[in-house]
């Protein structure tokens, strides 16, 4: 195979995965506007909810939470993760955000899993709504437990100014990490 040949056939092959990527974070949330998203919001809060009741602990204690119903991974190579959600202080939806991350190394697969990031302090709440585009770092404090019904507000760190819970159909996904997913106010 000639040099060229090799340069076309990896744009190709690169091209192929960010659109198989793309197609696969599609995941049903976008295009209907705020009333869906609130009932994907209010459907994925009372799963979590029912499922683990600790973690209604740490909604009466956060000031405010940012609630994903639906993050999509995939990857083949290169992947990435898309999702929608609302923001809400005092049960109300007061913005709505979108997730994004992006990833290369050794992946194959897709993925599908909810998240809430739990707003501590008056201050970690207003440096996110005051930020044109807020990522997760790696100080993010996690609420992880296998047994889900243990997860609290005394679960974690009492200073921690956000707190993060992974769930999903299957329960917990221990070890996943919101490292590097922006967050960004859209407009539905």
């Amino acid at each position: 195979m000639s040099k060229h040949s090799q340069i076309i056939s990896r744009r190709l092959f690169v091209t192929g995965a960010l659109a198989s990527t793309t197609a696969a974070c599609g995941n049903g949330i976008g295009g209907s506007g705020a009333a869906k998203i609130d009932a994907r919001v209010d459907s994925s809060l009372a799963g979590l909810h029912s499922r683990y009741p600790a973690t209604l602990d740490l909604k009466a204690k956060s000031v405010g939470m940012l609630v994903m119903p639906l993050i999509t991974k995939a990857g083949f190579g290169v992947g990435g993760a898309f999702g929608r959600g609302a923001l809400r202080v005092n049960d109300v939806t007061v913005d709505y955000y979108s997730s994004a991350a992006a990833s290369v190394g050794l992946q194959i697969g897709a993925q599908q899993f909810s998240h809430v990031l739990y707003f501590m302090t008056p201050q970690a709440l207003q440096e996110f709504r005051g930020a044109s585009g807020w990522a997760a770092g790696a100080d993010l404090e996690y609420a992880l437990s296998d047994k889900g019904g243990n997860v609290s507000a005394e679960t974690t760190t009492a200073l921690a100014p956000v707190i993060a819970v992974i769930y999903g159909q299957a329960g917990l996904l221990v070890g996943a990490t919101l490292e590097g997913t922006k967050y960004t106010r859209i407009i539905p």
